[in-house]
């Protein structure tokens, strides 16, 4: 355990040095226009193709969010987070949702020799969110993050990728392949980003790392029954 902690600090130190390093002066004088930016264009298309189920869940947590205001504290356990996922989870399954709270992990490759493994050079690492199976024939997995936007946070971004990242909902309903596909656009504006700024593009930035977080395999179901029942408001 102390290994992995020392281990994920380390990185953490590489990641600042990294992005904290002087940019290369650049002058920026032309306005931005993200009207014709096709990753912006490619973006938006995506975000605006949303089924009618993904609309029907987002307003479901939407609803819980609001009714937790001013709910007894006691169910965010001193704001854990985890807890308030916990708790849209329980209040899902009341609403007769297949949802669960999911853990990926992946576990560092750095120092490894070159295999074909898509995370070659990634830090370990795990990631919580939430999904829900779809009854229906197509068996369609909805993937839910809570805090979507925020994991596409970059040190000191570009106008553009500032502009690409505030388009992106704060939280996430949609299926894995929308997922994808904004992962894909991000990471490549982060790249963009990076470069324009003379920064090095490490590769917990890069899409297969972003990937890990969500659409992993390597992932698992977690029970829990600590948190009490979510109120029928």
């Amino acid at each position: 355990m102390s290994s992995s902690t020392e281990e994920e600090e380390l990185m953490q130190m590489v990641i600042d040095f990294i992005e904290s390093e002087p940019p290369i002066s650049h002058t920026y004088s032309k306005p931005i226009n993200l009207s014709r930016n096709p990753i912006f264009l490619s973006l938006q298309e995506t975000l605006e193709r949303g089924s009618v189920i993904e609309s029907e869940v987002l307003e479901r947590i939407l609803m819980y969010l609001k009714d937790m205001e001013g709910f007894d504290d006691q169910i965010l356990n001193n704001n854990d987070n985890n807890n308030i996922k916990e708790w849209i989870v329980l209040r899902l399954k009341m609403d007769d949702y297949e949802a669960s709270l999911c853990k990926s992990s992946w576990v560092s490759t750095f120092g490894r020799p070159f295999t074909q493994v898509s995370t070659l050079g990634h830090p370990s690492g795990d990631y919580e969110y939430i999904d829900v199976m779809m009854k229906d024939e197509s068996e369609t997995r909805l993937i839910i993050d809570l805090d979507f936007r925020a994991q596409f946070e970059l040190a000191r971004p570009t106008q553009t990728y500032t502009e690409l990242k505030n388009a992106l909902p704060s939280i996430f309903v949609g299926s894995e392949g929308k997922l994808n596909e904004i992962i894909y656009l991000l990471c490549s504006a982060a790249k963009q980003s990076l470069q324009e700024k003379g920064l090095h593009i490490p590769p917990w930035r890069k899409a297969n790392y972003m990937q890990s977080k969500w659409l992993s395999h390597n992932y698992k179901k977690i029970s829990f029954s600590h948190i009490k029942e979510a109120p029928i408001l």
